[in-house]
């Protein structure tokens, strides 16, 4: 479940939440460590989708992104812990790409719900799988459309001094 807000905003402080919970766990027993969280998520009209909750839904969201652009949004969260006994440090940053799908067919749908590849992603879809093919073009950052923006993440990471 995501906080109310504008997407982008929701989505980091779910990949905040996500790398929070992992500090939590390691805890500083450890000394030094940094955690790096992310969410990806699929907005439609301000919406978003979610992964879906079986194959009928799976073809359902397909259906509504025919032809369509939509946002993919990932958020990202930096974690770093400290001596025990100090705060963690946080730091947060979304990344936007816009997706124009093509117009494919019910069969198409059908055929590539039945891989089960669309199960478990978010819009239903893997653009670096057999889902690629649903997709006309990526503007923006495509390793953000498969799940992690490394351009992002690596600036992320460098400008904390971590790299």
């Amino acid at each position: 479940m995501h906080p109310p807000g504008p997407p982008a905003e929701a989505i980091a402080a779910v990949a905040l939440a996500k790398a929070l919970a992992v500090a939590a766990d390691i805890g500083g027993a450890r000394g030094p460590a940094v955690v790096l969280g992310a969410d990806t998520e699929v907005v439609l009209d301000g919406r978003l989708l979610g992964k879906p909750r079986d194959p009928a839904d799976a073809a359902r969201m397909l259906r509504e992104l025919r032809g369509r652009e939509h946002e993919v949004i990932t958020g990202l969260a930096v974690v770093e812990l400290g001596p025990p006994g100090s705060a963690p440090r946080e730091e947060t940053t979304a990344v936007t790409s816009r997706v124009r799908m093509a117009e494919y067919s019910d069969a198409d749908i059908e055929s590539y719900v039945a891989t089960g590849e669309p199960l478990d992603k978010a819009g239903a879809y893997a653009v670096q799988g057999l889902g690629g093919r649903l997709v006309a073009a990526v503007d923006g950052c495509l390793t953000n459309v498969i799940g992690l923006p490394l351009t992002t993440t690596r600036a992320l990471l460098e400008r904390r001094r971590l790299l």
